[in-house]
């Protein structure tokens, strides 16, 4: 038995995992830049993706046609991380050229910058956005986490944290995480200054923090760590329910991770060291 599972129902459920995982195939290739690509974004609600590349640029794509829309650089400034707003043709993006860490909120379709997001004093390594609200939050090597409102300047909240963030909303808005220092800190966004209200271990994993996120329906969370690790928790009780370990990540590459929309698969993707 297995979390209230008899032994056929889940014979049942990894035969249906393997039969959907078997008719996978590629739908599609975008072939138009073939470097590095340091983080990506599907829109909620619109068939558009957005990616940050090595070259120092931002890519929207249309999904549903195979196009690329549009190509923005970022040359001054340089891109690491990106997410999409809202809005199916606005963004917030974090700086890779060291001198200038402010966040940038940016209008893809006329190339204009709309706001200045300053307050870190070191290279931004997790930024979220909340989907109910127009708030986000972004995590530094300066060792803080700053709370934002989109429509502000000004960071409405800052926490210190004792390592390497990694920082996520739920779906709902209503909690966010912070990951660093082998555990996943729990925090009511209305009342984040009382500082978190539950605290769970990832098995003794003390390595940094990479990636947290919550699955659709809030019931999971996943960790990556730099060391290679995915971990995957109940998000209302902390339970580590499985790790699964990737081979040797290159130094400087990001284990990315990702739910299915249904929560029942992770998806993973990085460089890895060679042999």
């Amino acid at each position: 038995m297995a979390g209230g599972q008899s032994d056929r129902e889940v014979k049942v459920s990894l035969e249906l995992t393997e039969e959907i995982l078997q008719s996978m195939e590629v739908g599609m290739a975008f072939r138009d830049y073939n470097g590095r690509i340091s983080s990506m974004d599907f829109h909620k609600t619109s068939p558009y993706l957005v990616t940050a590349s090595d070259d120092e640029s931002i890519r929207l794509y249309d999904v549903a046609n195979a196009t690329c829309l549009k190509t923005i650089n970022s040359k001054k400034y340089g891109v690491d991380l990106v997410n999409f707003t809202s809005h199916p043709t606005t963004v917030i993006y974090s700086s890779k050229n060291g001198w200038d860490e402010s966040l940038r909120l940016l209008s893809l379709h006329d190339n204009k910058y709309l706001r200045y997001f300053k307050g870190h004093h070191d290279r931004v390594v997790s930024l979220s956005l909340c989907s109910r609200k127009e708030c986000f939050i972004s995590g530094s090597l300066d060792r803080t986490v700053l709370l934002w409102d989109q429509r502000a300047e000004k960071c409405q909240g800052l926490l210190r944290v004792q390592g390497r963030p990694a920082t996520a909303y739920d779906d709902q808005g209503l909690v966010f995480t912070i990951a660093y220092g082998g555990y996943i800190r729990m925090f009511d966004a209305r009342k984040y200054e009382k500082g978190p209200f539950d605290i769970f271990s990832v098995g003794g994993d003390m390595s940094d923090a990479n990636v947290v996120k919550f699955s659709n329906d809030g019931r999971l969370m996943l960790l990556t760590t730099l060391e290679g690790h995915i971990h995957v928790l109940d998000s209302f009780r902390g339970t580590l329910l499985s790790t699964y370990n990737v081979k040797p990540v290159s130094s400087g590459s990001t284990l990315e991770a990702s739910f299915s929309p249904e929560g029942m698969f992770v998806v993973s993707g990085s460089q890895l060291d060679e042999y």
